[in-house]
């Protein structure tokens, strides 16, 4: 489960960043990707934590 949490908390780190770079960004396009790609990297988090979840519950 350790494995699973670190993992959650790095996808959080970077959908963070990723935030963070989309929010400073002045090019348009760059906005999209960065939100994008913190809108997936949050997703993916959520999942890890719904399974992680589902393994301690079963």
């Amino acid at each position: 489960m350790q494995d699973y949490q670190a993992q959650v908390e790095k996808l959080r780190t970077e959908a963070a960043e990723c935030a963070l770079i989309r929010d400073l960004a002045t090019d348009k396009a760059k906005r999209e990707l960065f939100d994008r790609l913190a809108q997936h990297l949050g997703a993916l988090a959520d999942e890890v934590e719904k399974e992680m979840h589902k393994r301690k519950t079963a």
